[in-house]
């Protein structure tokens, strides 16, 4: 057994490795600022990938949805869709690996994904203890922004989430120390170019889009190193947008605010830390019907995925019940998928008609079980009602 000297210097020698790492990264986001410009390509090619449990499932309606919308733009080639298999916890448990090196250049050879969730195993559970796929994801595609909306127009909620993605609590989540059996240390990081960023684009967003607000959300108070300069860059940030109100809440106040009739729809664009935008978020989309029913955008500069903001549900699988699972989150990720790659008039109807299916008129529900619709019948619905000449007018009746 290690004495306590010995335990420490294995400590700073794991903790070097772990900055040099870092700095390495700081490096490559400097080099790295220039976004795609889909209008400049000749075919956009969008990866589906489903993923584990009911993913397949959902990813697959999904996918008819965006076919549908784009039958014209495949036909004249300007889409193609890249259906990637293999993202499943059994082949990722077989190599070892979040995301095996295969289906890593296959993501490399999309410009845009369409995600199923993806299982990431627990204590206890019969898997190796590999990394989050979503994690491994976003930090070898260095997507840096989680953008989730929620909106819930008869509670007055319209809200965009800007979630850092690739640092926080959650970039360094299988790199912790177990220094000694009374030790244990993970790690939070915080870095200026990946801070800036991410609220430069929360400002970015809430200026042309006409919101005007953004709230930084921290707990700077009490995390001051990380959660201090992540602050700091925020008021920097916001100098250079003095037409937009900003202000700032700590995450534990947040939290309850979300839930005051009073104060919530002051709230417009939210930019927060890794950790704190995966907590709120998922409280944020209970307002909307559930994590079922809300969609995840994770952006970069080269690469965007778009995802379900739910887990991969295996115990549906288990009983046979996959069929019924609500596609609606995921499919409401293919309308941020649409807006993302330009085309915004798609995009507006597929969230009308979501509102529409899911929100107001509900002539189908989903259950989760065979007293309500099937996944594939909900999609039909949608198709439907994105097919009806009335669609606007349809929706504009329920506001």
């Amino acid at each position: 057994m290690l004495n306590s000297s010995e335990q420490i210097k294995r400590a700073q020698e794991h903790l070097g490795k772990l900055l040099e790492g870092q700095l390495a990264r700081i490096e490559s986001m400097k080099a790295t600022k220039e976004f795609v410009n889909y209008d400049e390509l000749e075919t956009i090619i969008i990866g589906v990938v489903g993923g584990d449990g009911i993913g397949p499932y959902i990813t697959a309606e999904a996918q008819r949805v965006l076919e549908f919308l784009l039958k014209d733009e495949v036909q004249r080639c300007k889409i193609k869709f890249k259906v990637i298999e293999g993202l499943t916890i059994e082949n990722r448990a077989k190599v070892g690996k979040a995301i095996p090196e295969d289906i890593l250049e296959e993501l490399k050879q999309c410009h845009v994904i369409l995600k199923g969730p993806t299982t990431t195993p627990r204590a206890g559970d019969p898997w190796p203890n590999i990394e989050s796929a979503n994690v491994a994801m976003r930090k070898e595609l260095d997507l840096f922004a989680n953008v989730r909306p929620v909106k819930v127009p008869e509670e007055n909620i319209d809200w965009v989430f800007y979630r850092e993605n690739t640092e926080g609590a959650y970039a360094l989540g299988s790199d912790g120390m177990i220094v000694n059996d009374d030790l244990f240390l993970d790690f939070t990081v915080a870095t200026y170019e990946g801070s800036r960023r991410i609220i430069k684009a929360a400002f970015e967003h809430a200026s042309k889009s006409g919101a005007n607000k953004v709230t930084v959300v921290t707990k700077a108070n009490v995390i001051k190193t990380t959660d201090g300069k992540f602050l700091e860059i925020a008021r920097e940030v916001a100098e250079e947008y003095p037409h937009v109100e900003w202000d700032d809440w700590y995450i534990d106040i947040m939290t309850a605010k979300l839930i005051d009739t009073n104060r919530r729809s002051q709230f417009k664009v939210m930019v927060l830390p890794n950790l704190y935008g995966d907590i709120l978020t998922d409280e944020a989309a209970e307002f909307q019907g559930g994590v079922g029913t809300a969609g995840s955008a994770n952006i970069g500069t080269r690469y965007a995925m778009f995802e379900a903001i739910h887990g991969s549900a295996p115990r549906m699988v288990d009983e046979g019940r996959a069929q019924y699972a609500d596609p609606s989150s995921i499919i409401r990720a293919a309308g941020m998928l649409l807006e993302h790659i330009g085309y915004t008039e798609e995009a507006k109807k597929l969230s009308m008609a979501l509102d529409i299916c899911g929100q107001f008129e509900k002539r189908l529900v989903i259950t989760g079980r065979d007293n309500g619709a099937t996944g594939g019948e909900f999609a039909d619905y949608i198709m439907e009602t994105l097919n009806s000449d009335d669609l606007v007018d349809k929706w504009n009746s329920y506001l």
